[in-house]
């Protein structure tokens, strides 16, 4: 399937997800607020971190061995047995320590214990929401486009459904319960569309763990975990520290703009997801790589500049449409944070052939430098401008990334390209 196609498919499901996304910002503005938002900002960077580790990192790596051993049924089935044993031991002994030490997370990540009753029910669930993750990943991996757009529209639509439902009733609380369990009851819908695909059975999720795999599957682990702990670790500490010298409102605000930048970019960096990963697995030579590049650059970059653009120019109608007139402040944040979007996708082009060409070492060095990068330009710029210092941040730091990842892949290419002529 082209790039192309693979996007007007995967639009499809991406625009019902912006709009979803918009409606529960919209809904959580109204109910929650900007200092609500800094702590959904928390839980949800919380959330990225506890399920990478339960998961056992694993989904990544999923996608990349089923697309690559596209024409060997066989070895797609023992990579998923691999999967889902993994996933199934580590997401229940995960659930029960979050049950056990649910307050002692509430206190850590939201600053109060008030909120352990949520991480409770996030790990009495999590168990389905890291197989709905998994099913999602060979769905990706299988190409069955259709049907992972499928079921991320009703992914979106529980997220939407859930979230309005029990902010409106149960205010931060309830937002916060929502967004703990909505995955979790996809993983049921998700289940639903695999069973009726003629390649899926039960038996292929569990069973024995073949060694070669697990450690291929490994590779990958190191990769997801240090990205989650990493990026992750590096929001919660810029918000913090926002939230800490000026405040948890203005720490809102700059949530709702990470947000937003979110929503609005969230159909190239799905496509990225859904396309470029699988595709650079399956690509051999060095030329067949860079052409996948250069296509990308085409036709991704104007696309990201346009909608940044109409994001920037339209900030006032986009914040109160969105938002609520609490959030004005935030305009200050759209225009380095619209630059910093651009940069942004314009490396992950580049280094989503990291992933794709399994440079496991370069990975992880890169992801650790990323964080330590712009969270101490955070510090520093946060200290002189308030929460635009951490949009100011962002933009230098992908600069930055950007000419790393180029300057490191294409020498790789390069080098492919060597030994291929010798």
């Amino acid at each position: 399937m082209t790039l192309i196609k693979t996007s007007i498919l995967n639009g499809i499901a991406v625009i019902i997800k912006m709009l979803t996304l918009l409606g529960v910002n919209k809904v959580l503005a109204i109910y929650v607020g900007p200092a609500g938002y800094a702590a959904i900002g928390q839980f949800q960077n919380a959330v990225q971190v506890i399920t990478t580790f339960a998961s056992g990192a694993i989904n990544t790596g999923v996608t990349k061995y089923t697309a690559e051993y596209y024409a060997d049924e066989a070895k797609q089935r023992a990579v998923w047995r691999a999967a889902g044993s993994i996933a199934l031991i580590g997401s229940i002994a995960t659930g029960i320590l979050i049950i056990i030490f649910r307050q002692y997370l509430s206190q850590w990540f939201l600053k109060s214990e008030d909120y352990g009753g949520v991480f409770g029910w996030f790990g009495a669930t999590l168990v389905f929401f890291v197989f709905n993750s998994l099913l999602l990943a060979i769905l990706n991996g299988k190409k069955d486009i259709r049907r992972y757009v499928v079921a991320n529209i009703f992914g979106s639509l529980f997220a939407f459904g859930a979230t309005s439902l029990m902010s409106i009733r149960f205010g931060l609380y309830g937002a916060l319960i929502a967004l703990a369990v909505y995955q979790s009851l996809a993983f049921f819908v998700t289940l639903w569309i695999c069973v009726k695909a003629d390649w899926f059975r039960f038996k292929f999720l569990v069973g024995s763990i073949d060694k070669e795999i697990a450690i291929n599957l490994a590779k990958y682990t190191a990769i997801a975990l240090v990205t989650a702990v990493c990026s992750q670790s590096s929001q919660i500490y810029i918000r913090n520290h926002i939230g800490e010298t000026y405040g948890w409102i203005s720490a809102g605000h700059w949530e709702a703009m990470w947000r937003l930048s979110t929503a609005y970019l969230m159909m190239v960096t799905t496509t990225l997801s859904v396309y470029y990963l699988p595709k650079l697995a399956e690509l051999k030579l060095a030329k067949e790589i860079k052409a996948e590049i250069y296509q990308g650059y085409k036709i991704i970059i104007p696309v990201t500049m346009l909608g940044s653009l109409l994001i920037y120019v339209f900030r006032d109608l986009a914040i109160k449409i969105v938002f609520t007139e609490e959030f004005y402040p935030m305009r200050d944040l759209f225009a380095w944070q619209m630059i910093g979007d651009n940069l942004k996708i314009a490396s992950w082009l580049i280094s989503f052939i990291m992933l794709g060409r399994s440079f496991i070492k370069e990975c992880i060095i890169s992801e650790i430098l990323f964080a330590l990068c712009i969270s101490s330009l955070s510090f520093f710029f946060v200290n002189k401008y308030g929460a635009n210092g951490a949009c100011i941040a962002y933009a230098i730091s992908y600069l930055l990334y950007w000419i790393g990842m180029y300057i490191f892949v294409f020498k790789k290419i390069s080098s492919m390209e060597s030994m291929k002529s010798s």
